[in-house]
């Protein structure tokens, strides 16, 4: 009798590949005749795709919304009820806890052991700890065939290490500020549905900082808030970059001093432009370069991908990097300018254990050498960053409020 599995991968691996070759019994032979579902971000992107073109959903929330408006962990629970209606046989899951807070995490995790009394899941994880506890089958997949795995070993240390400084600002004499952002009892509600409530929140040069909380406690919103992109932002007790929030500030006064970055940004990123040409364009805030970059702008490029150990790729596509590589590159980008403030929304999601190991090392770097403060949201905590303070969201009927709280 087949147990249930788990194959434990790296970013490398072509998922699409390795999901058709499971499905099609061409992996595990005894899944031929069997009738399976996919929980992948794959299979979520498509349903997606299919009600931005067609205006209509298939995949409905609890909340019978559409997955476009909803949250993350909303998504993967619509998805997890979608396949569950079409009573599989087996149920494949492609890191599935990826973009959830410890809550919907534990609930997934609650119902997927329930689940295994009644149907075979096969697990396929890039983070080792997310192994299921109830799955004793684990493998690694090498030259196309299932090997087992020991727990106690990494697929292959990574050897890769920073070279040399970050550096220097394009422009030396950057406007100092003594404080990016002042927050002062921010409340902000959508009709009826309180999102926040009285925040208070005031961040420094070269403070590094993690902004956590569950789905849907206004992480996004308090972002929105500090980009300039949110108008509610006009009626609250704001100064952002020495500007009050409503004094004749522009979203691109308030934008030039951030950088950002999110997982989300390659989500159906196509562009095949060259590796330091990505880099370059976060001079003139473009995906692309438009126009004709300075010397000066080409050498701190050329200096990024040095640091990078990257310098003897410049000229390959960006497209060619794998997804842990291609996340250093767009941040990056998003420094070449020393903004004052960056913005980093689930740098790791989807990343395996090198390649999250690898951000965080270059994250660090980035809060060690250079006068950039940081918000690094995410709802886990990695191994390998250590922020210098915690900012935390906690959901109330009246809105969320927020707390500081101690790193250690």
């Amino acid at each position: 009798m087949l147990k249930h599995l788990a194959i434990y991968i790296s970013n490398q691996e072509n998922k699409n590949r390795l999901l058709n070759k499971i499905t099609s019994g061409e992996l595990i032979k005894e899944l031929f005749h069997l009738n399976g579902g996919v929980f992948s971000e794959i299979a979520l992107n498509k349903f997606i795709e299919e009600e931005m073109r067609h205006g209509h959903f298939d995949v409905q929330t609890i909340t019978k919304n559409s997955l476009i408006n909803s949250s993350e962990g909303e998504r993967k629970k619509a998805l997890l009820s979608h396949i569950l209606s079409q009573n599989p046989d087996y149920i494949i899951l492609d890191n599935v806890f990826d973009s959830l807070d410890i809550k919907s995490q534990s609930e997934i995790r609650n119902k997927l052991i329930q689940l295994s009394d009644e149907l075979l899941i096969v697990q396929i994880t890039t983070r080792k700890r997310d192994i299921l506890p109830f799955i004793k089958e684990r493998f690694v997949l090498k030259d196309s065939k299932l090997l087992r795995l020991d727990i106690t070993k990494n697929f292959k240390k990574t050897s890769e290490n920073f070279i040399g400084n970050i550096p220097n600002p394009y422009k030396l004499k950057n406007k100092n500020f003594n404080t990016l952002v002042k927050l002062k009892n921010v409340s902000v509600s959508y009709g009826e549905r309180p999102i926040l409530k009285d925040i208070s929140w005031e961040i420094k040069p070269n403070e590094f900082w993690q902004l956590i909380g569950p789905n849907g406690s206004g992480k996004s919103t308090i972002l929105t808030l500090i980009s300039g992109d949110n108008p509610k932002g006009f009626l609250q007790d704001m100064t952002l970059f020495g500007m009050k929030k409503g004094s004749g500030e522009t979203v691109w006064d308030i934008k030039k001093h951030i950088g950002f970055f999110s997982s989300e940004m390659l989500r159906g990123f196509k562009r095949s432009d060259t590796i330091e040409n990505m880099i370059i364009s976060g001079f003139l805030d473009s995906i692309g370069l438009y126009k004709c970059p300075t010397d000066v702008q080409i050498g701190i490029a050329q200096e990024w991908l040095h640091v990078l150990n990257m310098f003897q790729l410049k000229d390959e596509s960006f497209q060619s990097l794998s997804n842990g590589h291609k996340r250093l590159v767009l941040i990056a980008r998003a420094m070449v300018k020393h903004p004052p403030l960056l913005i980093l929304d689930e740098p790791t999601n989807g990343l395996d254990d090198n390649d999250s190991e690898l951000l965080s090392k270059l994250i660090n770097k980035i809060s060690e050498e250079t006068n950039t403060a940081i918000i690094y949201v995410s709802h886990r905590k990695e191994l390998h960053i250590s922020p210098n303070y915690i900012y935390k969201l906690f959901p109330n009927k009246t809105g969320s409020i927020g707390k500081i709280l101690k790193t250690n």
